[in-house]
């Protein structure tokens, strides 16, 4: 790789949606009611589960919101997200098609691979239990909820970029939500809104990244 400013060296991944299959439907289905599965997986899901994980992800304790999710939503759908969190493994079924591929060609030919993801500090170690490979693959991950900090702000972008030793023009990274490439191109880094691995290596190869 030439010694140049505009050269990317570093590819930075979000996780759940761009390496791992996040489904929370694979975790509820069959152990509740049908329709209450299928409000709780709604992109207009009225029991909050994504609101309240989003509040994990940002670095609340679980035992902190749940008093809230008993009182907002009432004991039985507060049981569920119980279930869910206790449960969370079962949301992850897979790695996503081509990602360890694109991770292992990347890491063959010199450039840096990272990890910049919301998740809680709760429930995070169990990408790496269940798919060790990605940890084997990965250099370093910023995790969210271990550092209470949340994309898109600049705050979690910047963390990584210092952790990590990176020059935000020399980095290229992927996340499946608009809000969150917005937030790493304000910072200088190479945004890209992720469409499979594919898409991934067009766009890698367009910025004159080589595999």
């Amino acid at each position: 790789m030439a010694d140049s400013p505009t050269t990317i060296t570093d590819v930075i991944f979000d996780f759940c949606g761009v390496l791992l299959d996040w489904d929370t439907r694979a975790c509820l289905t069959g152990r509740f009611p049908d329709d209450v599965v299928a409000a709780i997986c709604a992109p207009d899901d009225p029991h909050g589960f994504f609101r309240y994980e989003d509040r994990m992800d940002a670095g609340e304790d679980f035992d902190s919101i749940y008093p809230d999710v008993v009182r907002e939503q009432g004991e039985d759908i507060a049981a569920i997200f119980r279930y869910y969190i206790e449960h969370y493994a079962d949301a992850l079924p897979r790695t996503l098609p081509g990602m360890t591929e694109l991770l292992a060609d990347l890491k063959r030919h010199g450039y840096g691979v990272w990890g910049l993801t919301n998740w809680s500090h709760e429930t995070f170690h169990l990408a790496f239990e269940k798919f060790p490979r990605l940890e084997q693959l990965l250099d370093g991950t910023v995790v969210s909820g271990v550092e209470k900090m949340h994309k898109p702000n600049a705050d979690i972008y910047n963390l990584a970029m210092e952790r990590f030793g990176l020059t935000p023009e020399r980095c290229v990274f992927f996340d499946d939500t608009a809000k969150n490439i917005v937030g790493a191109n304000e910072v200088g880094i190479h945004g890209i809104l992720f469409s499979g691995a594919i898409a991934a290596r067009d766009s890698l190869a367009s910025l004159g990244v080589r595999l």
